[in-house]
């Protein structure tokens, strides 16, 4: 990869991860890593343009088949795909399907672009994930496949220790805290070949143990808000996405609406 090369356009295609929760802002909108590398993008680049097709809850059958063919259309210098971890959650999961999916996606954007960006998630330590571990470790091997065959770069956010401390995660154990969306940005910065603003992979400072009584009370609260509704909409086939437009469905040139955030230590 160029070192310092110019992007003067920006694509993101995926779920709730690339949307940008739970990165929250005061007006109640999402910004997220896909946002925060857009900003930083459109500051070294007169005239950047910016479209974010992600919609939270998505499955990979559903990015292929409302957002790759607008994302291709697009022609964009870099393009970014991360998708088919919803799929892997659900407790009922062809892999077939979902890896032949993914292929189709990569197949489609990779001649499309000037530069494919594929991800290796994040994973949240705890014993809820270890369930889905071997369906996700699964996907990454085929996505590191695909990119080795089709030119793409691929970040390796799973392979990244400090992106499973507890503190990087939002109350609601499925989405990365405005820390944890800085250092993804940073990740993606770094593999497009431009010069380094931190160490995304520092560790965190070392963590207060909580008191026993205040973890059962998370525990409580974490299953009555978002585990308990989670597995409702698995079960009736719903999704936190139904009816819900894309992020910026054009490729618009970017204002930045906030102010990039610095480099914060979590405590």
């Amino acid at each position: 990869m160029e070192m310092n090369a110019t992007y003067t356009s920006f694509v993101a295609v995926g779920d709730s991860f690339t949307e940008g929760m739970s990165d929250l802002l005061p007006d109640g909108s999402y910004r997220g890593w896909a946002d925060l590398l857009a900003a930083r993008l459109a500051a070294r680049t007169p005239g950047f343009r910016y479209a974010n097709l992600a919609v939270r809850g998505k499955l990979i059958g559903q990015i292929v088949a409302e957002q790759v063919d607008a994302a291709a259309a697009m022609n964009a210098d870099v393009v970014t795909l991360v998708g088919g971890l919803n799929d892997t959650l659900r407790p009922k999961c062809d892999m077939g399907r979902v890896l032949g999916l993914l292929e189709e996606a990569v197949e489609r954007l990779a001649p499309a672009c000037g530069q494919l960006v594929l991800m290796r998630s994040p994973g949240r330590r705890g014993p809820v994930m270890e369930r889905f571990r071997p369906r996700m470790e699964e996907l990454f091997g085929h996505i590191d496949g695909l990119a080795a065959r089709h030119g793409a770069l691929v970040v390796d956010l799973y392979g990244a220790e400090v992106l499973g401390d507890q503190r990087l995660w939002d109350v609601d154990r499925l989405h990365l805290t405005g820390e944890g969306h800085r250092r993804v940005a940073e990740a993606v910065w770094q593999m497009l070949g431009l010069t380094a603003q931190g160490d995304w992979r520092e560790p965190l400072p070392p963590a207060v143990r909580p008191r026993w009584t205040d973890r059962r009370t998370a525990d409580v609260r974490f299953a009555r808000q978002h585990l308990a509704p989670w597995i409702g909409r698995r079960l009736t086939g719903r999704s936190s996405g139904d009816g819900r437009p894309a992020k910026r469905p054009e490729l618009l040139p970017y204002d930045v609406p906030y102010e990039i955030p610095e480099d914060p230590r979590v405590s």
